[in-house]
């Protein structure tokens, strides 16, 4: 059953109250136990699937690249990979390759070796193909699970939550509910000593100045506008028109008319805080606070890209509705209005529409909602994590070879 931390209130969260997570070697607490399957290329990924559907307390992260890439792009692959098995909701990691492939499963197991968890690679040329691959994968996931299972969770503060923050299927109301709400409830955890990141480097554009006023230092004032600039060339070099993908077509049914008003909507995400750092995609936060990291604008890949970064649990704003999740770390769905809340019940855990339909205060729904949150880091199951919402994508920077 999941645990929920005493000192949480079911109406708010202060500064003093704790989350229930479980200890590593290594790093920040963990909000969840998984043990992990892990392919390193995408012609492994089958077997893997195969192990954790047969071993209850395993997942997957259906990865499907790591082979064909070159250049920065395959070392991007290699380390978000690594990334993933070494974040905090990651008891174990159970890495399959084939053999082959340009991301060996060596390269991961040396990556992770660092982080003191259990990790245990072959690849099934080596051991035999499928089946013999499998019945292995399995012998390895469930010794892993049995011991993952003796681990109690116990209380840490919430200076030890790194909350990753997304929108999507946004509507004209996330900048007026939902992101807003996001960004109290992120300035209490940053109060707190905890650590926020603010993605989507597409959903800048025409707000990076507002956040780079922000900035503690001209040097991270000039890396966030670097950062958005050079999102924008690399669109620019590709022949297209970024406006072309963003606002997407249910955003501009959902009422938001330009990437402008988009952007500024998003930014509310972070709060108010000051920016303490700006990391590229997947690299692990050295600040905390409020961290800016270039992602793109497509939620699956951008939370992995967060998650890859080390954070431990997603707080994700939708107005037209979203059912994503996590393969490693639960995502706490908010709506941005109570009709949709009510429309999509089994998606959504958290209704910000409560700041029009209620006439409610955002700083007192923020409050609130990092109650929820505090509360899900201590075991309470999100939708998607009940609706086995288990979505994995790594953003590729260059051509397949």
């Amino acid at each position: 059953m999941p645990h929920k931390a005493p000192a949480i209130s079911e109406r708010t969260c202060s500064v003093n109250d704790v989350f229930q997570g479980f200890r590593r070697p290594v790093g920040l607490p963990g909000v969840r136990n998984h043990v992990l399957v892990l392919p390193s290329v995408v012609c492994s990924t089958d077997v893997a699937r195969q192990v954790a559907d047969a071993v209850p307390g395993a997942v997957c992260a259906e990865n499907q690249v790591g082979c064909s890439q070159i250049g920065p792009d395959r070392d991007l692959t290699a380390a978000v990979l690594a990334g993933i098995g070494a974040n905090p909701n990651v008891w174990g990691v159970v890495i399959i390759g084939l053999g082959c492939e340009a991301v060996p499963s060596t390269e991961l197991a040396d990556a992770l070796a660092p982080w003191g968890k259990p990790v245990q690679a072959f690849d099934i040329q080596d051991v035999g193909g499928t089946r013999k691959s499998v019945d292995l994968g399995i012998e390895h996931a469930r010794e892993m699970v049995a011991r993952a299972a003796e681990q109690p969770r116990e209380p840490f503060p919430l200076s030890d939550l790194m909350l990753a923050t997304e929108c999507g299927g946004s509507d004209a109301w996330s900048g007026v509910t939902g992101n807003p709400v996001i960004g109290a409830a992120a300035d209490l955890l940053v109060g707190a000593g905890g650590t926020v990141i603010l993605a989507e480097t597409t959903e800048l554009i025409g707000a990076e100045h507002v956040l780079a006023a922000r900035a503690c230092t001209p040097e991270v004032a000039e890396a966030v506008l670097r950062t958005v600039r050079g999102m924008e060339q690399r669109v620019i070099d590709y022949g297209a028109d970024i406006r072309g993908g963003n606002p997407t077509p249910g955003n501009m049914v959902g009422g938001i008319t330009t990437l402008e008003e988009k952007s500024l909507g998003c930014l509310h995400k972070g709060g108010t805080g000051v920016v303490q750092e700006v990391v590229g995609y997947g690299v692990r936060p050295t600040a905390r606070g409020l961290v800016v990291m270039d992602t793109p604008g497509q939620d699956i890949e951008q939370i992995t890209g967060m998650l890859a970064g080390g954070a431990q649990a997603v707080v994700f704003s939708t107005g037209r509705g979203s059912p994503v999740g996590s393969v490693v770390a639960p995502v706490v769905k908010v709506s941005t209005t109570t009709a949709l809340f009510e429309r999509m019940p089994d998606d959504m855990d958290f209704d910000a529409g409560v700041v029009i339909s209620r006439g409610e205060a955002v700083e007192e729904v923020g409050a609130r909602l990092l109650g929820e949150i505090a509360r899900v880091a201590s075991g309470e199951l999100t939708a998607a994590e009940r609706n086995g919402h288990r979505e994995f994508a790594i953003h590729r920077i260059g051509p397949t070879v």
